[in-house]
C-alpha cells in the first residue's frame, strides 16, 4: 500500500517507523527548530502531492504542528494516541515507538484543519461536560481526543481543536456519551 501525500515527521526514527507501516515519502523537520528551507519543502510538497503532518503527541510535536499549520495551512494532520507512542523500554514518547497498525490508522484518519469556522461547541459546553476543570477532566479529554481522532489536548486547547476540525455538536455529544458510559463501567 502506498500513500499519495508526503508525511512530515520529526526525525529519521519516525521515517523508519512510517516506512515499516506503509510505503510513503517523508520530510523530516529535524526537531522543533524547523528551518525556512524545511517550510519551503513542505509548501512545495503540499502543492504537488499534499502533506500529512504526523508529529509526536507531546509539547515539541504540537509546537512543530502549529508552526507548519501557520505557514502551510492546507496540510492534513494525523494524530497518534499516546499509549501507542510510548517506548517498551526507556524514556521518551514518539511516532517511532508506534506499531505499524496504529500508524496506518492515524494516517487513514488524517484530517484537514480549517480555520475561522462557526463555533458549534462552546467553552461552556466543555465545562458542563467536565472536560475543563475537575478530577476527571484530563482522562475525559484524552479519551474524547481518541474517539474524535483529534489527539490529546489540554483544557485550553480543546475548544480550539474542536473548532479547527469542525467537530459537529452531534459528533461531540456521541463521543462524550461514549466517554461517560465507559467511566460508569469502571
Amino acid at each position: 500500500m502506498k500513500i499519495k501525500e508526503i508525511i512530515v515527521v520529526e526525525g529519521k526514527d519516525d521515517t523508519r517507523a512510517i516506512q515499516r507501516a506503509i510505503n510513503a515519502d517523508t520530510i523530516e523537520t529535524n526537531g522543533s527548530a524547523v528551518s525556512k528551507e524545511t517550510i519551503e519543502k513542505i509548501r512545495l510538497a503540499q502543492a504537488v502531492r499534499g502533506v500529512i503532518v504526523f508529529t509526536d503527541p507531546d509539547y515539541p510535536g504540537e509546537k512543530i504542528r502549529k508552526l507548519i499549520a501557520e505557514h502551510v495551512p492546507e496540510c492534513k494532520h494525523a494524530f497518534i494516541e499516546k499509549k501507542y507512542a510510548l517506548p517498551k523500554h526507556g524514556r521518551g514518547i514518539g511516532v517511532e515507538h508506534a506499531p505499524p497498525q496504529a500508524i496506518i490508522e492515524a494516517l487513514r484518519d488524517a484530517q484537514q484543519i480549517e480555520e475561522d469556522v462557526e463555533e458549534q461547541i462552546t467553552k461552556d459546553d466543555l465545562m458542563a461536560a467536565g472536560l475543563i476543570g475537575g478530577p476527571l477532566a484530563k482522562s475525559r479529554r484524552e479519551r474524547l481526543g481518541e474517539l474524535l481522532k483529534i489527539g490529546y489536548t489540554n483544557g485550553k486547547q480543546l475548544h480550539k481543536r474542536l473548532m479547527m476540525f469542525q467537530i459537529s455538536q452531534a459528533s461531540f455529544v456521541e463521543a462524550l456519551q461514549c466517554v461517560l458510559q465507559e467511566e460508569q463501567r469502571k
